[in-house]
């Protein structure tokens, strides 16, 4: 039987078994690559890719918004969460982890990350409280006295006049 050759090469072609999820993954390697390169920079290594959100949640109670954000890899010294207005800012560092042997594949994000997000109302600042655990950032984010909803009712009229 023989083997495929090049075009003007006696050398036969190299037989690799054909892996399209190897392809796949280096096109979207080389995608990242290239839009990292148009609106990358330092912020961005990945490019766009890594400007991917991560899961996140608002819930909006009668007196707070509580806020819960995936950040698997991230400690609680690492992140930095600033409130101004009405915008959350949620910003930190994943940190590459030590390896103990020999790296075959890296898939998970590392570097520093910066996160905006809009509260859809009023907040109290000085009453706001965050935790972090199993990966999961919850803000506590009381609403302003002035934001809370407050019942009204609907009285009769004074008086109706008839002419």
């Amino acid at each position: 039987m023989s083997q495929p050759v090049r075009a003007g090469s006696d050398q036969p072609l190299p037989t690799v078994r054909w892996d399209p999820f190897r392809e796949i993954e280096d096109a979207w390697t080389r995608m990242g690559s290239l839009l990292g390169d148009v609106v990358g920079g330092e912020r961005r290594p990945y490019g766009v890719l890594a400007g991917r959100t991560p899961g996140l949640d608002i819930e909006e109670t009668d007196d707070a918004f509580i806020v819960e954000l995936e950040l698997p890899g991230v400690r609680s010294e690492d992140l930095s969460i600033d409130l101004r207005d009405n915008e959350l800012t949620v910003s930190g560092e994943v940190r590459e982890r030590e390896a103990r042997g020999t790296l075959r594949r890296q898939g998970r994000r590392t570097g520093r990350f910066e996160h905006a997000i809009a509260v859809p109302g009023e907040v109290n600042p000085d009453t706001t409280t965050a935790s972090l655990d199993c990966g999961v950032l919850t803000l506590r984010l009381p609403k302003a006295h002035s934001s809370q909803p407050r019942h009204i009712s609907i009285s009769e009229p004074t008086s109706t006049e008839t002419t």
